[in-house]
């Protein structure tokens, strides 16, 4: 089925998290697929050279330095909007892998804020905007941790299983409006900063994330799924959509060819 090509009221995409890795590589496909993206992320620099790069590409995008969990931000950068048409909630990531007995606690309020509260306060101020457009589109993108819980994984587990109950239940609640809402949710995603920021930097024990695995998957894999279920007709839902490399069974099952 060809992708339908957004209408002009819907055809403003802001993206959350967008300076690199999955934000970054949602923004270039749905700037290719003709929306017009509002990047947005706190590393200015990074966001400006990404909206410089897609501009060049003979494509729309702006940005704009955000940080989601700061609302008085989050408010102002709302009434820039009359309407917009799509919301990818893509701002968030892990911090350790400390089992529940030595979790910092301050890692776990980090993670909840970004995942969960950043989520909230982007959707809430912009609501209004994706119900003006008449066509709108909230994504979560959240994670295979949002479904499962893994050993050393509890404080990002619990951030993602709050990011999937805030679009199970805001899709209940919206229902009969012009919005839908959509749930991604990635397995084993390498990208460049991922595993490197959950482990502070540690470069030996982010790459032993991904060892023996032959194709995890990859920013543009995402890109593609997120691109994919926001192009489908308006009245098609993609209510939550899991993918995970053909390597990985389960969050504690994966293939090594070690």
């Amino acid at each position: 089925m060809a992708t339908a090509a957004p209408s002009a009221a819907s055809r403003i995409a802001v993206v959350t998290g967008a300076s690199s890795g999955i934000g970054a590589a949602t923004a270039r496909q749905l700037a290719a697929a003709g929306y017009r993206v509002v990047l947005t992320a706190r590393r200015k620099d990074r966001i400006e050279a990404l909206a410089e790069e897609i501009n060049k590409a003979g494509h729309q995008a702006t940005a704009y330095a955000l940080d989601v969990t700061d609302r008085a931000a989050v408010d102002e950068f709302a009434t820039a909007f009359k309407t917009i048409g799509v919301l990818v909630n893509n701002a968030g990531g892990a911090l350790g892998a400390d089992p529940v007995a030595t979790g910092d606690p301050a890692d776990w309020r980090q993670m909840y804020e970004t995942n969960v509260i950043g989520t909230l306060h982007l959707t809430q101020a912009l609501l209004p905007k994706l119900d003006a457009s008449g066509d709108g589109t909230v994504v979560v993108v959240s994670s295979t941790a949002g479904h499962g819980t893994y050993e050393g994984g509890a404080g990002y587990v619990a951030a993602k299983h709050g990011a999937h109950v805030l679009a199970e239940t805001l899709r209940l609640e919206i229902v009969g409006r012009p919005v839908r809402v959509i749930e991604i949710a990635p397995g084993m995603v390498k990208t460049d900063e991922f595993a490197l920021t959950r482990f502070s930097g540690d470069a030996a024990k982010a790459e032993k994330v991904y060892e023996g695995v032959a194709e995890p998957l990859t920013a543009d894999d995402v890109a593609d799924t997120i691109t994919w279920a926001i192009t489908r007709p308006s009245h098609v839902n993609v209510d939550l959509l899991v993918l995970r490399p053909r390597a990985q069974a389960s969050n504690t099952k994966v293939h090594r060819e070690l």
